[in-house]
């Protein structure tokens, strides 16, 4: 089976079924699995790529943490993190998160997430606030994320990625939902995901974040 360094890659079924943006499914208690899918790049070159399921115990999210604190990256280098996951990080996930990105100033993380975990509980809807105010953008996957994942992760036996039904309308309500706990609007997100094409918006995108993000926080 072809492999990631030294991991197998997923197989199609897999990646169909866990990333799978669909609203219901049959069976879905097997999507209670999180896989997430990175890569570890310098500005003009990708170092190491791979993922992580959450095992027993131990998070998907942990288990990259752990991955990449073991790296000792060069402290006079500046990293960049992109993620793909199937399921936004849980509170607990966020602060772990924010803790890896704060002990490693020369880290930048992006997170584009399938589905959003149990949303309606206060706690990670904070989780998610708290890692946007740590610039650590959590976006919603679209076609162009399904399909590098696919073609960096999944074994495709080189066939191109073909999005699912309604996979656009899927994406947009959750990314609604997003927009709500986040309580921001399309031009930010939008901001944030050109600034992964464009570093030059990096300042301006910071300063969105910081301005939403102060305007919506608790008054004494």
């Amino acid at each position: 089976m072809p492999r990631i360094g030294n991991m197998n890659l997923l197989s199609e079924k897999t990646f169909n079924y866990h990333f799978g943006n669909q609203l219901r499914v049959k069976k879905p208690q097997g999507r209670r699995r999180t896989y997430l899918c990175y890569k570890l790049k310098l500005p003009n070159e990708t170092l190491v790529k791979g993922y992580f399921i959450n095992k027993k115990k131990n998070h998907a999210e942990i288990r990259f943490i752990n991955k990449i604190r073991s790296l000792n990256l060069d402290q006079t280098q500046s990293y960049k993190i992109t993620c793909y996951i199937t399921w936004s990080p849980c509170s607990y996930c966020a602060g772990k998160l924010v803790a890896l990105v704060k002990s490693c100033p020369h880290l930048s993380l992006q997170i584009f997430t399938s589905r959003l975990y149990c949303h309606w509980l206060w706690k990670n809807q904070a989780g998610l606030r708290y890692l946007w105010k740590i610039n650590i953008s959590v976006l919603v996957m679209k076609e162009p994320e399904f399909a590098d994942c696919w073609d960096n992760f999944v074994n495709h036996q080189s066939r191109c990625f073909k999005p699912w039904e309604k996979l656009t309308q899927y994406s947009n309500s959750t990314e609604r939902r997003l927009l709500r706990i986040l309580r921001i609007n399309r031009t930010d997100l939008f901001l944030a995901q050109s600034s992964e094409q464009d570093p030059g918006l990096n300042d301006l995108v910071d300063a969105i974040k910081r301005l939403f993000l102060d305007a919506h926080r608790p008054r004494d």
